[in-house]
């Protein structure tokens, strides 16, 4: 399986937004900033994550976007479904039951083995990053982030939140 960019991409970015103080929010220009990436392309990105209900955006000159609801509440499945959607990565065609030494249909009457295993790894990966909030995320990249890293980012944050 595959995931796209945009999933860490979208994740990176709502941990950035979980950052913010209380009542702030961040243009997408400026989210675009933070990271190096082009506008347009997380755009798209940011408009699936409001469809999923996981930001909101506010208007006037202090508006942008922010979390729609507490980074505990905002699992890392959820950010992956609203880029990828929910449809199993694994799709079974049956080709067991298919070709010259093919049998009825009858005598097959359950998943396909491939098929269930794949389902079960799924469902197991998708287990996991159900478990994995964003607040879990800024907890762990505390202890990962050099401290220069965080003095800049808050430089940063003061500089264009204006505060």
């Amino acid at each position: 399986m595959k995931m796209g960019q945009g999933v860490e991409w979208a994740i990176h970015c709502c941990a950035l937004l979980a950052s913010l103080p209380p009542d702030c929010a961040l243009r997408l220009e400026k989210i675009a900033e933070f990271y190096d990436l082009p506008v347009p392309y997380l755009r798209k990105h940011f408009q699936a994550l409001s469809r999923a209900g996981l930001v909101s955006t506010t208007s006037g000159p202090r508006g942008g976007y922010r979390l729609a609801r507490a980074a505990s509440e905002i699992s890392l499945l959820q950010i992956y479904q609203a880029l990828e959607g929910k449809e199993p990565a694994f799709r079974c065609n049956e080709i067991r039951k298919q070709g010259p030494t093919a049998c009825a249909q009858k005598l097959y009457p359950g998943a396909c083995n491939i098929a269930t295993s794949m389902w079960r790894a799924e469902a197991a990966w998708k287990s996991e990053l159900e478990k994995v909030s964003l607040a879990d995320v800024l907890g762990e990249a505390a202890t990962q982030i050099p401290q220069a890293r965080v003095d800049a980012t808050l430089k940063w944050f003061e500089d264009v939140l204006g505060g």
